[in-house]
């Protein structure tokens, strides 16, 4: 009898310790680069020039498709769009990052890390889900439908994933090896089954990157036909040189975010999720400026109106 009500006590012990766990755990530590801490002061330099390039950049485009008049058209009303994008895009990351190399004090509490992987899900399934349309017959009422609707559509399907996630028991270690709130590191921490949050994972990452990704490849050959038909070759030159600058930022962005988010759990490590993650939350908005808008004659003729004024 001893025996049995010691047995019994030590699992109740046990239930309680583990109860403990789950209430205790309010916020997690996020490691960014703390494994390089000689290189802290060098990454907070390179990632806040990368941060004020994005920012700057992306805001004069922003700036000048909405006041020139020479550029209100649909091209230039989408491009306006994708950089503001741009500019919230990396602000859910970067700021955070800079924060934690600067203070060394890397905690986040659950709230604000559901809120930053949320905000981040969502950024990539609007740039994904707004691509650059240039039809003749759009009108501007049409091109503020589409915007809105690629802005909206992606609200339900990121705040019912992000819930999902953070309504899972975490116990146990609360170091997150990333420099952001990201699933998969998170998805590493819950306690229990997870197999459900990392199919709908899959499902989310299938139709909302490879699909897409996909039809981009196909209007891109499509575009690369076209080109060869052309007569001159110096034509030829000049569009295969715009072409080929588009298909290597995309192929970058689509490429590393399917990677991420499709190969297997197994195959996970964080050093390579680190590195593929810097790919498309930081490389691509800073060339993406530079590829779509500041190579082109009209934005840069904008830009020299703008200056003058």
């Amino acid at each position: 009898l001893e025996s049995k009500f010691l047995t019994l006590s030590q699992m109740k012990h046990q239930g309680k310790s583990q109860a403990e766990n789950l209430t205790e755990l309010i916020e997690f530590v996020l490691l960014d680069f703390a494994e390089v801490p000689h290189l802290q002061w060098l990454l907070f330099g390179i990632f806040l020039v990368i941060y004020i390039v994005i920012v700057m950049s992306n805001g004069i485009i922003f700036l000048i498709t909405k006041l020139d008049p020479a550029l209100q058209t649909p091209m230039y009303f989408f491009l306006g769009n994708f950089s503001f994008l741009e500019i919230c895009y990396v602000s859910v990351t970067l700021p955070r990052m800079l924060m934690n190399l600067w203070t060394q004090r890397r905690t986040i509490s659950l709230v604000a890390c559901a809120t930053q992987m949320c905000l981040m899900a969502y950024d990539r399934y609007v740039a994904i889900c707004n691509p650059l349309h240039y039809p003749l017959v759009m009108n501007h009422k049409f091109c503020i439908q589409l915007v809105a609707g690629s802005w909206v559509s992606g609200i339900p399907v990121q705040i019912g994933q992000t819930f999902q996630i953070f309504s899972l028991p975490f116990c146990g270690s609360n170091l997150i090896d990333h420099f952001f709130c990201d699933i998969p590191p998170i998805l590493k921490l819950a306690c229990g089954d997870t197999f459900v949050n990392e199919m709908m994972v899959y499902i989310v990452a299938v139709l909302i990157v490879t699909a897409p990704f996909l039809l981009i490849l196909i209007s891109y050959g499509k575009i690369i036909s076209t080109i060869l038909k052309l007569p001159s070759a110096t034509s030829q030159a000049k569009a295969f040189s715009t072409c080929s600058s588009h298909l290597m930022v995309v192929v970058l962005f689509f490429g590393s975010a399917i990677i991420t988010y499709l190969r297997p759990k197994t195959s996970h490590s964080a050093g390579t999720d680190k590195v593929l993650s810097l790919f498309y939350t930081i490389v691509t908005p800073m060339f993406n400026p530079l590829i779509y808008s500041l190579r082109n004659k009209e934005v840069i003729k904008a830009l020299r109106r703008l200056l003058r004024k």
